[in-house]
């Protein structure tokens, strides 16, 4: 079936109202929960196959927040999709405003393969909570879960409802020529750029979940030991491939020896001393990025591990201090096991130092001070943030989860993503028994002097009218 064909059927699915009511809705997500879980052991094997992923770091880092998303929107959803009710100006009386949610239509979304799992079907549950179709289009980096996944939908959903695209370049490129009503894209900002200006041909509202360099700033207050500890956890988990893992920390001076001692004391702890050879430690996706990440390692000085295997992919978990600021290492997103340790004088210099470059997806404060956290974190613009941990802001489906300037626009998860996915159309509904003649002509002196008491106190004479407010709340009363 050629693309336009997808988009046209999807359209008329759309237009034949089905997909509207909560309780349709509601079928679906069950549907969708039911079907991962029979496929479940699938989409682990096949992380296990693209990524090198554990059974339980798959399982935690991918279907476990699927899960979340889909049992926080299936309780919710009725209460979601309920026209809110909101109170009108004198001059709509008698009426009643409403706002209704509404479903675009027929949407578009582009996963990345770093966590294919989790980022096809968390924005595939609030497409779908939202009363969307939905195309979708995995990444050819991740082709074992890429299948698995087109097979999944395919059992689960009419493909004019909800269908999946695979391939690679060429398909992404068509499939940007289609008109669809939203696209949601998670990956790189050079792409995001591209599907913006494509999207802009027909004035398609985007989702752009993109990445950046997310610092962590430690500073002399800090539990070191922790901070440690889970740095080295969000920088590996899924051998770093994570738009959120930290990119680099920025340590007070005064303890970023102490720190960097126990960072690798807690990455040997967690890895051991060969970690390459271990069963559960993930791998580099494919060779052009394990050759853009052995480059990066080039005249750095590295402090603990920086060895590789090209033949299983893997790069040691490994902590260095960039050579300059302006070392490819701090000047790219890293997207692997590596992080750089910089010292600096004081919290205002990390603060300045991260305002001078594009603003990141996350930040990462760790300090034992809460006042000192609040007012970083206000001083320092990020998509997201968290204190005295890493990545774990964007596991809950309360928090929205988005990134701002070069890491996206746009936020989903939970009401988020039923926000996202739909847009708000405003409704006054009205009797007819009453019509009250002050808003027709003629505009008569009656009539304005009238409406300077009953309107707002931005009136249009307010320096010749009384200005009391009990007569027009009396006059008002009265009506």
């Amino acid at each position: 079936m050629k693309l336009q064909q997808y988009v046209e059927h999807q359209r008329r699915y759309f237009a034949s109202g089905r997909t509207l009511s909560a309780d349709f809705r509601r079928e679906q997500l069950n549907r969708l929960r039911l079907s991962i879980r029979a496929h479940e052991a699938e989409l682990l094997s096949a992380l296990r196959t693209d990524l090198g992923k554990s059974l339980a770091e798959g399982y935690m880092t991918e279907l476990s927040l699927v899960y979340g998303e889909l049992d926080f929107a299936i309780r919710r959803l009725k209460h979601w999709t309920a026209p809110r009710r909101v109170f009108l100006p004198l001059a709509a009386f008698p009426g009643t405003g409403w706002v209704h949610s509404v479903p675009y239509g027929c949407v578009l979304i582009m996963s990345p393969w770093n966590y294919p799992v989790q980022l096809t079907l968390n924005p595939l549950v609030a497409a779908l909570a939202a009363g969307n179709c939905a195309l979708i289009k995995p990444s050819a980096y991740a082709p074992a879960v890429s299948s698995v996944l087109a097979r999944l939908i395919a059992e689960t959903f009419p493909s004019a409802y909800v269908s999946v695209v695979e391939g690679g370049r060429r398909e992404n490129a068509a499939l940007l020529e289609q008109h669809f009503d939203l696209i949601c894209f998670t990956g790189g900002a050079a792409v995001g750029r591209t599907v913006m200006e494509a999207a802009s041909r027909h004035l398609t509202p985007v989702i752009l979940e993109l990445g950046g360099k997310s610092p962590a700033v430690v500073d002399h207050t800090a539990d070191l030991k922790t901070a440690a500890r889970r740095l080295i956890w969000g920088k590996t988990v899924n051998a770093g491939q994570t738009c959120v893992a930290p990119d680099y920390v920025l340590a007070d001076r005064r303890i970023a020896g102490e720190l960097t001692r126990e960072l690798i004391q807690q990455s040997h702890r967690m890895w051991g001393r060969s970690p390459l050879t271990r069963a559960d430690y993930p791998h580099i996706v494919n060779e052009k990025h394990f050759n853009r990440l052995t480059a990066l390692l080039e005249g750095q000085h590295i402090l603990s591990g920086g060895g590789s295997d090209r033949a299983a992919l893997r790069i040691e978990p490994t902590v260095l201090q960039p050579s300059s600021l302006s070392a490819p290492v701090m000047q790219e997103e890293i997207f692997g096991p590596l992080l750089p340790v910089l010292a600096c004088d004081s919290l205002e210099e990390a603060a300045c130092f991260i305002r001078h470059g594009p603003r990141p997806l996350a930040l990462y404060i760790f300090t034992s001070r809460r006042e000192t956290a609040r007012r970083f974190l206000t001083a320092v613009p990020s998509g997201g943030a968290c204190v005295n941990d890493v990545l774990l802001h964007l596991t809950s489906p309360r928090l929205p989860f988005g990134g701002v300037g070069d890491s996206g626009m746009g936020r989903y998860h939970g009401k988020a993503g039923f926000d996202a996915f739909s847009y708000e159309k405003s409704v006054v509904e009205r009797g007819t028994r009453l019509d009250i003649p002050l808003r027709y002509p003629p505009y008569t002196e009656g009539k304005r002097r009238l409406l300077c008491y009953l309107l707002p106190d931005h009136r249009l004479t307010r320096g010749n009218m009384p200005d009391s407010g009990q007569k027009r709340h009396r006059l008002r009363s009265r009506i």
